[in-house]
């Protein structure tokens, strides 16, 4: 029995567990920053498989490690679990329909809860197999918060978390897998927050000062500043704060959350500080005051090939995901809920014949070159973890071919059994690629030399200030600070 059919073996035995540990989070949905209940879960799963466990990993609450083994190297693997608001969705059923059991409104959008669960099971099967075969070798599974908004890999990082790790490894749920790790944009997320004076808007407007006036005028500003941005750079916002709901006074507070998107955390760097002069002009226009707080942010992906090539043959030999024809039905009845024109789009860029009908990506991807390696124009703070220690990233084929990400189609797909066997396949895939790692000296020797290659002539450039911490820890120190 050779090595990948025993880690084969091994994840076959121990997944349901971790299927239904996906699903606990699939059910519960928890915010970044919250995901009290999914860590919970899966700290009681490692504590079953002897991992040591170490909380509050760059005083987040959120964040763990989960330890196993002993010796060098060190190869990680990286899991995460948070949700996404106002997106809950009955499962199984292709039209919106909330789930009537989700009291949050969260739902899972972006698969984390299989992203965590099948981590965390490669990392089991990974450590299962060290032990067995007496290898030297230490397995960490880091359990990484907030993904989603303010970036908490990228505060593990900064902590110092991962300084240690010699190679990374971790994977995303999508609609089709690949072994090419796509480029993603660095960003960061900001606060902006505009105090005026409250007045009567009838009898004396001109006594008030309204940041409701000077956060539209921010808003303005920003969509002409996006004329004179790089084509590949993206700003975009929420409105938190519009000032209450009486029109006949002056608003005297207004707030917006904003997300700003470049190549790399020098340009993202340059964006936001035209962003902020944009504010600094809204609020000496309307004679209000602002204040920015830096929430978080995340560097651009740094692929490594040799760690991409590793990857890619251990892909080929478990061949596709074995999907049934029952997945393909129910995955079909999605393909009819989303564009066609968008579809078809996607079925050519996956190479996949307009004769064939298949609603789920079943094949073998491509061998990866840098050529095929496409931008999207969203960001992860693996990226950060990418510019301190090698790391590859798997895309797993888990939902219906074309089903976007962040909607209400992707939390509808993540219970399905389809959902749940590309899990174990991405699983599967990344524990085979660690082991290598363990059993390879020269294969992980050539993966940093790649690494500390391109680091040498452009090393790591934090996206967060220093006097920045995560925001757990910023309330915290709110808290515990004396007025003055």
């Amino acid at each position: 029995m050779d090595d990948l059919t025993t880690i084969d073996t091994i994840i076959d035995s121990i997944s349901p567990r971790y299927t239904a540990l996906s699903d606990a989070a699939w059910d519960e949905p928890e915010l970044r920053w919250q995901e009290f209940t999914a860590v919970e879960n899966q700290i009681a799963v490692a504590e079953e498989e002897g991992f040591t466990i170490t909380r509050d990993v760059a005083a987040i609450p959120t964040a763990f490690m989960a330890q196993k083994g002993h010796g060098d190297p060190i190869i990680a693997v990286l899991g995460e679990y948070d949700g996404l608001a106002e997106l809950s969705q009955a499962s199984g059923i292709a039209e919106r329909i909330p789930d009537p059991a989700n009291l949050s409104g969260n739902g899972q959008g972006c698969g984390h809860h299989l992203l965590g669960a099948g981590s965390l099971l490669a990392a089991s099967a990974i450590a299962r197999y060290l032990e067995e075969n007496s290898i030297a070798g230490t397995v960490r599974y880091y359990g990484c918060p907030a993904e989603e908004a303010a970036a908490g890999k990228s505060f593990m990082v900064k902590s110092g978390a991962f300084d240690d790790v010699d190679a990374a490894l971790t994977w995303h749920p999508n609609n089709a897998m690949t072994s090419t790790q796509w480029l993603s944009l660095a960003y960061c997320q900001a606060y902006f927050r505009f105090r005026g004076t409250a007045a009567h808007a009838g009898v004396s407007p001109e006594l008030g000062r309204s940041a409701l006036d000077a956060l539209e005028l921010f808003n303005v500003g920003v969509n002409f500043l996006r004329e004179h941005m790089a084509d590949s750079s993206r700003i975009h916002y929420a409105i938190v704060d519009g000032g209450g709901n009486s029109p006949n006074v002056v608003q005297p507070r207004a707030a917006a959350y904003y997300v700003i998107r470049a190549r790399t955390v020098s340009e993202m760097r340059d964006l936001y500080e035209r962003v902020c002069q944009v504010a600094e002009g809204a609020a000496i226009m309307t004679g209000t005051k602002v204040s920015v707080e830096f929430d978080g942010g995340s560097s651009e992906i740094l692929p490594n090939d040799v760690l991409e090539a590793a990857l890619h043959r251990n892909v080929e030999k478990l061949g596709g995901v074995s999907f049934d024809e029952v997945d393909q039905e129910s995955a079909r009845r999605f393909t009819l809920t989303i564009p066609q024109k968008d579809l078809a789009e996607t079925r050519k860029r996956l190479g996949m014949s307009r004769f064939n009908d298949s609603s789920l990506f079943a094949g073998v991807p491509p061998v990866p070159t840098r050529e095929a390696r496409p931008l999207v124009h969203g960001s992860t703070d693996v990226g950060d973890v990418s510019w301190v220690t090698p790391t590859v990233q798997l895309t797993g084929s888990n939902w219906a071919i074309g089903t976007p990400i962040h909607s209400w189609q992707s939390v509808a797909q993540g219970k399905l059994p389809a959902a749940h066997k590309g899990m174990i396949y991405a699983a599967k895939a990344i524990a085979a690629t660690a082991l290598d790692l363990y059993t390879d000296p020269q294969l992980l020797k050539s993966a940093r030399h790649e690494f500390e290659t391109v680091v040498a002539d452009t090393p790591y450039d934090c996206p967060i200030p220093d006097d920045v911490v995560a925001p757990p820890a910023r309330a915290a120190r709110i808290t515990t600070d004396p007025v003055t």
